[in-house]
């Protein structure tokens, strides 16, 4: 043993402290003054996560498509970092809650890092951005009380009818993933992609579980959150313990710029889902988890995504979220890592040389840029930027408000199954029970408008006080 400065620790100061004079313990001292320190300020999403390691493997070729040097041949991998999170719950929370999940994934490529910060839904909250602190507030606890608020959810989405959309979904049977091996993901974006020639297409990510998709019912998922609230991080890091390591098909709905023009809808809206009967899944590769880490702290905790993180041939994507969120995550690792985060060895590019004239700041600072200069131009052989002679701007939209009744419709309709639809009504009475009568009248108004079945299922169950909660009466 040691201390942090080096010096060997005697067997007397590790074990007793008993009649000794504490402050010349450099051992006691050390560890005390640490242990306050050890603590980062935890995600306001996300925070509690399950995440390991493993690779992408190219299985069919789009470089008609796009350029960038990670999907440049099949066969090809590159090393990934996965990391899989409920939303709301704080870090000590459990992992069966009824909420969406986020899917976020870091791709180490040769040209730098490329994340895809995704979602266990196809489609997303809210289309303006303006709507982010509202939306977070509403779901985390009441400043008051101190308690999670139903009121609070059901007023912010009554508020914004287009969120009913993704939230038939969190109430469904998709609202309660068994397990991240078991959970589906979607870039939930609209990504511009170039090719060598500057052409554009759009694509969105799909990425499926070998192992199937599985749901939790909100029975079982109330028995397990008692029992293991560490259920579905322990099962991924159980599984590739074993070598039972989960993989995910990764797929692509392909829009030419001409579709993007005779869509009649815009597709860029996180709110919407692209249909697959008019954008059909191209596969693309497949990644694989094969490696869990070594400390939780070093490489899941401080590993920093961030959708700003792209690569040549990958020009992000031009909806006004996709924009805010390029700041909100540079801004959340700063307050959480440092203005070095990148220099945290989970976070570096591993297959190229980062040369940066970022300088200084709180640790990780590395060699520091050890004699290259600081500052962009100079005549002393500092590092200069590339010459792309087919560059290519991200598109410019326009983008009016948010109405998706329609696909809200649609999946209540067509890709629900009669017990399915029970099952959503059930659980949504099961949140919107404890709301006050205005915000549970504006809910059924809206549930209304998506389907007349769905409206009246709802009222009909609040009026009855249908209310459940669940209990093992044994």
């Amino acid at each position: 043993m040691t201390t942090s400065a080096g010096a060997p620790i005697e067997y007397n100061d590790a074990t007793n402290t008993l009649n000794q004079r504490l402050i010349f313990n450099e051992y006691f001292m050390d560890s005390l003054t640490h242990l306050v320190r050890e603590r980062i300020p935890e995600r306001l999403v996300h925070a509690k996560a399950g995440g390991a390691f493993g690779y992408f493997e190219v299985t069919h070729d789009i470089t008609d498509i796009c350029k960038a040097d990670l999907f440049s041949a099949v066969g090809k991998k590159t090393p990934v970092a996965a990391r899989f999170s409920p939303v709301v719950v704080e870090k000590g929370g459990i992992d069966t809650s009824r909420d969406a999940r986020g899917f976020a994934l870091k791709f180490y490529t040769e040209e730098g890092n490329f994340d895809i910060v995704g979602f266990s839904t196809p489609m997303y909250v809210y289309k303006d951005p303006l709507l982010f602190s509202t939306f977070v507030r509403a779901q985390k606890r009441n400043p008051a009380t101190n308690l999670i608020d139903g009121n609070m959810l059901w007023d912010f989405l009554t508020l914004r009818p287009e969120s009913f959309h993704m939230f038939l979904l969190v109430f469904g049977d998709r609202g309660i993933p068994d397990g991240y091996r078991h959970m589906p993901g979607f870039g939930i974006h609209t990504f511009e992609l170039v090719n060598k020639y500057g052409e554009k297409s759009f694509v969105r990510f799909h990425f499926t579980p070998d192992a199937g998709i599985k749901n939790l019912r909100t029975e079982q998922a109330m028995k397990i959150s008692g029992v293991d609230p560490d259920y579905a991080t322990r099962d991924l890091y159980n599984a590739i313990g074993r070598g039972d390591f989960p993989g995910w098909t990764v797929k692509i709905q392909v829009l030419s710029l001409e579709d993007v023009k005779s869509a009649g809808f815009d597709v860029f809206d996180v709110t919407k889902v692209l249909p697959l009967d008019k954008y059909p899944l191209r596969p693309l590769g497949r990644f694989v988890l094969n490696k869990n880490p070594i400390n939780y702290f070093a490489e899941i905790e401080q590993l920093a995504f961030s959708p700003a993180n792209l690569v040549p041939g990958i020009l992000g994507a031009p909806d006004k979220v996709f924009e805010a969120r390029r700041l909100a995550y540079r801004d959340a690792q700063y307050y959480r890592l440092g203005a070095n985060f990148n220099l945290i060895p989970v976070n570096c590019p591993i297959q190229n040389k980062q040369l940066a004239y970022n300088r200084d700041g709180r640790p990780p600072l590395k060699g520091n840029g050890r004699d290259i200069p600081n500052y962009y131009p100079n005549t002393f052989n500092g590092p200069s930027p590339y010459k792309d002679d087919k560059r290519t701007e991200l598109l410019e939209i326009y983008q009016d408000e948010a109405n998706n009744f329609e696909q809200a419709t649609e999946l209540y309709t067509n890709e629900m199954t009669k017990e399915e639809r029970s099952r959503l009504v059930e659980n949504v009475l099961y949140s919107l029970g404890g709301a006050i009568q205005e915000l549970q009248d504006k809910a059924v108004k809206i549930f209304n408008i998506i389907h007349p079945d769905l409206g009246s299922r709802v009222q009909q169950g609040l009026q009855v006080n249908r209310t459940k909660y669940y209990y093992d009466e044994d």
